[in-house]
């Protein structure tokens, strides 16, 4: 599997959640902006995968995910309010680490922190940092 989606840690860990070994949650934010990234015909120039491969990727993968509501808006007030979502569907779902190659907009919460809550790379997933 790791052939088909390629070799960098982020890629392991989806090959990984296919595999069972992580279960990543998902709400209605974050689906609705992972479909928009799928819809960006630039981000793909590259890919292996046609787009309806990715999208039939996707599907699978969403199957491996717990589905997670968010009761509460907890607004830690990221750099990018866009993110703020992320962080309220790990603390619904009682994550222990959000993985991310964007750590850095995670670490810089202003207002709001959540100690329990880690913000990990995928490599450093991979490594057993949870």
């Amino acid at each position: 599997m790791s052939a088909l989606l390629g070799g960098s840690a982020a890629n392991t860990v989806v090959a990984e959640c296919l595999r069972g070994r992580f279960t990543p949650l998902m709400g209605p934010a974050l689906i609705a902006e992972y479909e928009v990234q799928l819809g960006r015909a630039g981000l793909f120039t590259a890919s292996r995968l046609s787009r309806s491969e990715r999208e039939e990727l996707f599907d699978i993968f969403v199957a491996t995910c717990r589905w997670t509501r968010v009761y509460y808006g907890w607004r830690p007030n990221l750099r990018d309010e866009g993110d703020n979502h992320v962080i309220e569907l790990a603390v619904a779902g009682s994550s222990r680490a959000i993985v991310t190659r964007n750590t850095r907009d995670f670490t810089l919460a202003r207002e709001l922190r959540f100690p329990q809550l880690r913000i990990l790379t995928p490599a450093q997933l991979l490594k057993g940092e949870a």
